[in-house]
């Protein structure tokens, strides 16, 4: 039998917080990648280039992140007095940035909104769940570590409850933004193209 514990009222919000975050980026990421598709195209076979032209929906979106974050951590914010406040902010945006690039990545693979919407709504929720103190936290394996929302869920830890963080999950974070931005990068150049040229 696993071991049942309780998960702490506190964590428990910080957890819903960085889920709601990181659904709504995702979601939001997913969408404007599958629904731009067509007027992406068109762009491109007019002569812009593909990477200014991702370069600007993923800083639209990073922009959104930025509110969604902002709303989320006021609601936490009336519940808990973060530790170190900005701290706090900033890596509550990096978990919805992660899941806004995840979801780019996802809706520039994908044709359509709904099985999108079933990967990432799916992965949040695992990742949620393994990615926090669940009631089975024992007897979850190692490789939970790699998971979208690991690492950005001990940062914010960290910084709500003791203001300090560890420089070995931020360099985590970037890595994985990194990586994230490098595919949505390769997967969306190779959806605008066509044999013989920028796709139609």
């Amino acid at each position: 039998m696993p071991t049942v514990e309780a998960i702490p009222i506190e964590l428990g919000r910080l957890l819903g917080a960085i889920f709601g975050v990181a659904i709504i980026a995702g979601l939001m990421g997913l969408a404007q990648m599958i629904s731009a598709r067509a007027a992406d195209r068109r762009l491109v076979q007019t002569g812009y280039p593909p990477r200014t032209l991702l370069a600007t929906r993923l800083a639209a979106l990073g922009g959104v992140t930025v509110v969604v974050a902002a709303v989320n951590y006021g609601v936490l914010w009336l519940t808990i007095s973060p530790e170190a406040p900005v701290l706090t902010f900033v890596f509550l945006v990096l978990a919805g940035l992660v899941y806004a690039f995840l979801g780019a990545l996802v809706g520039a693979l994908l044709p359509r909104l709904f099985e999108g919407s079933l990967v990432v709504v799916f992965l949040a929720m695992m990742d949620a769940f393994l990615s926090g103190d669940s009631p089975l936290a024992a007897d979850i394996p190692e490789f939970v570590e790699y998971f979208p929302l690991y690492h950005p869920k001990e940062l914010l830890q960290e910084a709500m409850f003791q203001g300090t963080y560890t420089t070995g999950d931020l360099g985590f974070v970037a890595g994985y933004l990194l990586v994230l931005l490098v595919l949505v990068t390769v997967v969306f150049g190779v959806t605008m193209r066509t044999s013989g040229g920028w796709s139609a």
